[in-house]
């Protein structure tokens, strides 16, 4: 049919089917209100990091070129600092844009991309636009991903595999034995894209380096990023470890000048500030410890968290909860019938979570 179909809306005839049908970001929401703090979208209660403000401030004025496309100064910097070559780092828009343009590279229509669910949001948004199948595997009991039923889902049609640790938004983390050993089951041929976006919370036993695995293994990609712990989520800049001949693939596939001017040089700023970004982090840790000793206290038990957030398991009461943390002067990250998420934020903010809390059980209680 070559004419204008009247009984079809134009999106439905301009874009593929599966454009059509995807499902929407839910984005944690803003209030106007300067008296409510905002814990719903996993961002650090920090202001820019001052040495970053400074490099942004003398950049400003050189805006009229373009960036450099290759991104030199900050791969420099971010191989630097996890001693590896530059040719096994590839920058982008966030970590959400590398696993964005991974998959569009190395999915077929119809393949499928199996991921842990609960998880990150932006998982199914970017396998669909892909053109993928996204193959959901429940987590564990612990909240955590769980690599041995999704070995079992691996299939002829499996195209990816998508590992997030901690995992959002149950806060829960693997160890590096559990994700070695996975790994190394998974077909070489089947790329595995690890995302550790709250890695510098991580605070257990064995926790999983990332970076170690990406030397032993060629089929996976360890993705980064600046948004969380370098309180740079304004900026959007994101990156990606692997072997040589991968990431030479993953620049062919990039977007040209896809990071920013001023995301270049916030990136390579704040890796030069490490030492006040791990003072920040270790404020959060003892925040989030705070918090866990007051919910054991009052009888709350929460799956152990390491990244800068917590989960609450309250299934059909999420909603309510929400509701609650609102009327209390706190934004929390409500998922429909399965949970709320709330990240760590300022003392004030932990004391509001703590009063919820208290009249979410009393209300709850006598339903």
């Amino acid at each position: 049919m070559w004419w204008h179909d009247k009984s079809m809306s134009d999106a439905e005839q301009f874009f593929r089917p599966e454009i059509n049908s995807l499902p929407t970001y839910g984005a944690g929401k803003n209030s106007s209100d300067p008296q409510i703090i905002k814990v719903a979208s996993n961002e650090m209660p920090f202001p820019t990091l001052a040495q970053v403000q400074a490099a942004l401030a003398g950049a400003l004025g050189g805006l009229n070129v373009y960036p450099d496309a290759s991104a030199a100064c900050p791969i420099e910097e971010i191989a630097h600092f996890h001693s590896v070559s530059p040719q096994r780092i590839a920058v982008s828009n966030g970590s959400v844009a590398a696993i964005e343009k991974i998959l569009s590279a190395v999915c077929t229509q119809g393949s499928e991309v199996i991921m842990p669910w609960r998880s990150f949001e932006a998982y199914p948004i970017t396998i669909q636009l892909a053109g993928a199948v996204a193959k959901p595997v429940a987590l564990r009991a612990d909240g955590n991903n769980d690599l041995r039923a999704m070995l079992g889902a691996i299939t002829p049609r499996t195209r990816a595999v998508l590992i997030c640790t901690p995992n959002n938004p149950t806060s829960a983390a693997l160890t590096h034995s559990e994700v070695r050993d996975f790994i190394a089951r998974v077909p070489g041929n089947i790329p595995v894209l690890l995302d550790e976006a709250y890695v510098d919370f991580v605070e257990m036993d064995d926790p999983v380096r990332g970076i170690e695995l990406t030397e032993q293994f060629p089929n996976l990609i360890d993705l980064r990023t600046f948004s969380k712990a370098y309180s740079l989520a304004g900026i959007r800049c994101g990156y990606m470890i692997a072997s040589e001949d991968v990431i030479a693939t993953i620049r062919k596939a990039a977007t040209p000048f896809e990071v920013n001017a001023l995301a270049q040089v916030a990136a390579r700023s704040a890796l030069q500030s490490r030492s006040e970004v791990e003072r920040r982090v270790s404020i959060i840790k003892r925040e989030r410890t705070n918090l866990q000793n007051a919910l054991h206290a009052l009888g709350w038990e929460i799956p152990t968290p390491q990244g800068n957030f917590v989960w609450f398991n309250f299934g059909v009461h999420s909603s309510l909860f929400a509701q609650i943390c609102l009327e209390h002067g706190i934004i929390v990250r409500p998922f429909e019938a399965e949970g709320v998420r709330v990240t760590i934020g300022e003392p004030e903010a932990q004391l509001r979570l703590l009063r919820a809390l208290a009249e979410f059980r009393s209300r709850t209680e006598t339903d």
